[in-house]
């Protein structure tokens, strides 16, 4: 059984989502979707400024529970 298909920017608008929920994250990062073979994951990246804000390291932590979650409910979109 195959999963649904969803584009990278539909798939970080679900991540968006979620970080908004569960996590209090500093404006400016940047979230995009690296793929690979069979699977993908999220990655994140800011400027020093950002990194250097409260909350930055549990919001990348976060992301990447988000990822593990989403990855095994969705196929991205070529």
């Amino acid at each position: 059984m195959s999963k649904p298909v969803k584009s990278a920017a539909e798939l970080i608008a679900m991540a968006r989502a979620e970080l908004k929920v569960h996590a209090d994250c500093p404006d400016g990062i940047e979230i995009s979707v690296i793929s690979n073979a069979d699977s993908w994951e999220f990655r994140a990246a800011a400027d020093a400024g950002t990194v250097a804000k409260p909350g930055y390291p549990e919001c990348v932590a976060m992301l990447v529970q988000i990822g593990d979650q989403l990855g095994k409910q969705y196929e991205l979109k070529d």
